[in-house]
């Protein structure tokens, strides 16, 4: 074994041979230079692994790039690299191998957790992964995402950076936004396939487990009271009269109202699930969003004007839906229809069409209807989340009984501020 101390002057002085051979070098161990017979000089690393396997790293070729004296301080750092337990060239391969963002993402877009997703919340979601998650830490190594990087990821969505248009038909096109809502999503979204990773092994933590992003937001905003629900159904009806909003688009909004049903289980209602004998629809478990956890329909109670409303629907084959679109054979769209309506019913702006599913939940609540009887109005499958309606009712009912009791409470500050009038009768 030829050992010496490896520099510059001593490798211009070694000649190729007829084969190649390996110089180590006398005071780092493990570091040595390959000389072959072609004239290349390339320094190597020689180690064992904790499991003592031989294992040999290439530092670089000898060049103007790579001199003799860097390549013994990368040397170096292996050296004690191997000395605390490290395997340089373990780790690289692992690397090497590991999956990205993309891969965990396509893993989990194949997997049994997301096919058992509803439709309208398995398309949502390929939208948030292809349009916003993709582009910003899809080349990423999964492992390698830090929880400050998903703020990252958060914020560049908040502010727009992945907001375009896109090509959706051979006319269409569809305007991808961005916003604190949109980026709240995508991080509980990230988060879920992570969880899923997770569990099945692949990476060992969720970067986006402690990220508590998204709020209750516009959630909180309802309809108020009958004049906000009179002003919204008189905008609907001479929207319709203007032609501004389809028949097809104000009925399934008119619909959400009465009934409290989710925007998706609307939109993608199809005329199998319709039971007008018994005034109701039965949503068979993948088509609501509990469903794929509980594996049990999800029966929406009609009202009078609810059934009216079906029934005055085009009638069509069972898998047809029974709110129809512009395009055949895909669900109907609200999201241009509803800003319409709010606007021209002087609604506050923060009232998503969700608002009208938690307007009728709360106004239930503070009707006195009890958790269950909720539960079951809103097909909830956590009793938690059906709580947060009677809190929101709780609190309305304060701010009414402060309001009711405002003239008397006036009274009686006048009173405590003149008590010898008030013992005088004044």
């Amino acid at each position: 074994m030829l050992m010496t101390k490896i520099t510059k002057a001593m490798l211009d002085a070694e000649k190729p041979g007829d084969k190649d051979r390996i110089v180590w070098d006398d005071s780092i161990t493990g570091f040595g230079v390959k000389i072959f017979s072609s004239g290349t000089k390339s320094f190597i690393f020689d180690y064992r692994s904790a499991e003592q396997q031989k294992r040999r790293v290439t530092i670089g070729k000898l060049s103007d790039a790579l001199t003799p004296d860097q390549a013994r301080k990368r040397a170096l750092e292996l050296y004690r690299q191997t000395l605390n337990g490290g395997d340089p060239m373990g780790e690289k391969r692992a690397l090497r191998e590991s999956i990205t963002v993309n891969d965990l993402l396509n893993d989990y877009l194949d997997s049994e957790a997301f096919a058992s997703k509803a439709e309208s919340t398995r398309k949502v979601d390929k939208g948030r992964i292809e349009r916003h998650i993709r582009p910003l830490i899809g080349k990423e190594f999964a492992h390698k995402v830090t929880t400050e990087a998903v703020k990252r990821m958060h914020r560049a969505i908040v502010e727009g950076k992945t907001a375009k248009r896109i090509k959706t038909t051979t006319r269409g096109l569809a305007r991808v936004t961005g916003g604190s809502g949109t980026a709240d999503k995508a991080v509980l979204l990230l988060s879920v396939a992570y969880k899923w990773a997770v569990d099945q092994k692949t990476v060992k933590a969720n970067p986006a487990a402690d990220i508590k992003c998204w709020k209750t937001g516009t959630r909180d905003t309802i309809l108020d009271n009958a004049d906000d629900y009179k002003r919204m159904f008189k905008a609907l009806q001479d929207l319709e009269n203007e032609k501004r909003i389809r028949t097809a688009a104000a009925d399934a909004i008119r619909f959400i109202a009465l009934t409290g049903s989710r925007r998706g289980e609307v939109t993608g209602l199809l005329w199998r699930y319709v039971d007008l004998k018994n005034a109701q629809v039965v949503l068979p478990p993948k088509a609501h969003k509990t469903g794929h956890k509980t594996g049990k329909p999800r029966i929406i109670a009609l009202p009078t004007e609810a059934q009216a409303i079906i029934s005055r629907q085009p009638t069509g084959e069972p898998d047809d839906y029974v709110f129809r679109s512009t395009v055949p054979g895909s669900p109907i769209a609200l999201n241009k229809d509803w800003p319409k309506v709010r606007t021209r019913a002087k609604l506050p702006p923060t009232l998503g069409l969700h608002g009208l599913r938690h307007s009728i939940g709360t106004h239930f609540a503070m009707q006195g209807a009890s958790a269950v009887e909720l539960m079951e109005l809103l097909g909830h499958k956590q009793v938690e989340t059906t709580l947060r309606y009677i809190h929101i009712a709780e609190r309305a009912r304060q701010t009414i009984a402060e309001r009711a009791a405002s003239v008397a409470m006036a009274g009686l500050s006048a009173k405590d501020k003149n008590p010898e009038a008030a013992e005088a009768g004044e």
